[in-house]
């Protein structure tokens, strides 16, 4: 039978660990459960040791951020499938068997992510991931249940199982095989969309990712990084082009990065006139970091499978009006 490993990387989480980790081990009995720590700086650590020695903790040096600090942790971890999950996600009974019953009876599939609504409004689906990710011509990740930041209430209108590009990291689960040959994920990414980048090396390598809505788990998201940070801002805005910049096939890179460069400056000018400098100046830092890293960036780049459907969700979302996956 094959292993599972549930691994949880922690930044300054005592509190969610506190609240969720009890419901991760009653509810995830397939699999071993263990905490990767990135150097925090609260109690996490001793508060694990005490009260949660059976769980196998990993300790990191520094805060590698996501991407860095999922490398080096799994680095540790022996098992058939990694189960990646936030350390602010509340799991619910039966969550983790359709997951791993999937990927078992599908060898043509790498990755695969739960049903994932909102923690402090379960009706909701929740912005990292909802039912399935998608991205646009553009770069705009949009999901089955949020498009931008409009999130859709769940009435079981994305029950069945589809084929998704992007599977989210607050709940993801993936053959250690598979993110092993992709290289994990990008570490220059740091947080934010690098499980984008690396589904969309996994398509790449001629797998596929799926939805499995029989699963589902509440998340509570900004659990490590505060929804209203400028430097939140500042990774979305810089990774967004990362992202282009390494995996879009040549001539839509080039038909697709200068429009997309104008509408992040008519997003710093709409915070700038909303009195929101910090989050205007961080898109304008997010540029620069992309050209001093410029080089590096190209030198990633690698032969890509696009997204085989492209759509323009700027314009659905802003001039026809269009709040809802199934509207698309």
């Amino acid at each position: 039978m094959a292993t599972t490993a549930v691994v949880i990387l922690n930044y300054n989480g005592k509190d969610y660990l506190e609240k969720f980790l009890p419901t991760v081990i009653n509810h995830s009995t397939e699999a071993e459960i263990i905490v990767a720590d990135n150097a925090s700086t609260d109690d996490s650590i001793s508060f694990l040791q005490s009260h949660f020695p059976q769980i196998k903790l990993i300790t990191l040096d520094k805060n590698h951020g996501y991407a860095g600090g999922y490398n080096e942790a799994l680095k540790q971890v022996h098992a058939d499938y990694f189960l990646l999950l936030n350390s602010d996600v509340e799991v619910t009974e039966n969550w983790l068997p359709p997951l791993i019953q999937f990927l078992e009876e599908n060898d043509d599939y790498a990755a695969c992510q739960p049903k994932i609504k909102d923690y402090n409004h379960k009706s909701l689906f929740e912005y990292a991931g909802a039912c399935g990710g998608f991205i646009d011509l553009l770069g705009y990740p949009y999901c089955r249940g949020r498009i931008f930041n409009h999130l859709e209430a769940d009435s079981g209108q994305y029950n069945e199982q589809i084929d998704i590009f992007w599977s989210s990291g607050a709940c993801m689960l993936i053959r250690s095989k598979t993110f092993i040959e992709t290289g994990g994920f990008d570490r220059d990414f740091f947080a934010h969309m690098e499980e984008i980048d690396l589904c969309w090396r996994i398509h790449s390598l001629d797998f596929k990712i799926k939805s499995i809505p029989s699963s589902t788990v509440y998340h509570v998201g900004g659990g490590t990084l505060a929804k209203g940070s400028p430097f939140k801002t500042y990774l979305n805005f810089r990774n967004g082009l990362y992202l282009l910049i390494k995996n879009l096939p040549l001539a839509k890179l080039i038909l697709s990065l200068p429009p997309r460069i104008v509408l992040d400056w008519v997003a710093a000018f709409k915070f700038m006139i909303g009195g929101e400098l910090a989050h205007s100046l961080a898109i304008f830092k997010a540029h620069i970091a992309v050209l001093f890293n410029l080089i590096k960036t190209i030198r990633k780049r690698t032969v890509t499978s696009s997204p085989s459907v492209l759509k323009l969700i700027v314009f659905d979302y802003f001039f026809r009006g269009k709040r809802k996956f199934d509207q698309l």
